[in-house]
């Protein structure tokens, strides 16, 4: 069992630098984090926020629909530990939402309509530089251990590598472009995502999975192909009727 793990870890830190190397596409990348961490650490869900040009935070990622919803609440309300960890550059921890109901209110009550009882947000930073957070959550009550928190935030700072160094990344204004990059390619993929669940009947976290599937198997970017259901210029019957990888 520990072997089969290492192995994991193992094949989800190639799996991120291989992303670096190749038509980087920062959606999928970031995406394909929240997914290994949901693997590997046994959260729940997990979501990523980072701050755009303006100095906002906007949410970036998370293939959850429920965990997307809360984080999209916690960044309109300015309140959680996504946003403090953020703010603080430093590690946000709740083993039990229901008690910090007077530290995060609006956070706690939204996590409860969504079915989360913990949190542990992890910063995305360089040095001093923060780019955003990586936040994990469980439906049940309960910290993660030292060994998985750990984890969790090896997998964030690769993830910030992957977004400050990616391909020609050399002059200040790049960062900013990048990042806001990440944040517009998450809306264009989230207006796919309705396009297909209205198309086909389906969840908005099964339409996401369907149209990742497609773009994998005939190796297009998850953007630009989240771009062409938007433009109407795909088929969304053929995405749907992808088989589950």
């Amino acid at each position: 069992m520990l072997h089969d793990r290492l192995r994991r870890v193992s094949r989800t830190f190639v799996s991120l630098a291989d992303t670096l190397v190749a038509d980087f596409d920062i959606a999928d990348f970031l995406h394909l984090l929240t997914e290994h961490c949901v693997d590997l650490l046994g959260v729940s869900a997990a979501g990523v926020i980072l701050l755009n040009a303006d100095g906002n935070l906007q949410v970036a990622a998370s293939p959850s629909q429920r965990a997307e919803l809360l984080e999209l609440f916690a960044v309109q309300a300015d309140d959680g530990p996504g946003v403090d960890c953020v703010r603080s550059g430093s590690p946000m921890s709740c083993m039990d939402l229901l008690a910090e109901t007077q530290r995060w209110p609006k956070f706690t009550a939204a996590a409860a309509e969504c079915g989360f009882r913990a949190a542990q947000a992890l910063p995305m930073r360089l040095r001093d530089q923060v780019v955003g957070a990586l936040t994990l959550l469980n439906t049940e009550p309960g910290g993660a251990d030292c060994e998985d928190v750990e984890l969790g935030q090896a997998l964030a700072d690769v993830a910030t590598i992957g977004i400050l160094q990616q391909r020609t990344i050399a002059r200040g204004d790049q960062l900013t472009d990048q990042l806001q990059t990440a944040l517009n390619s998450r809306v264009v993929i989230e207006q796919a995502k309705g396009a297909l669940a209205q198309h086909g009947r389906v969840s908005m976290d099964e339409a996401f999975t369907r149209l990742r599937g497609y773009a994998r198997s005939h190796h297009l970017r998850l953007t630009d192909l989240a771009r062409a259901v938007g433009n109407g210029t795909v088929n969304l019957t053929v995405i749907l009727a992808h088989p589950r990888s």
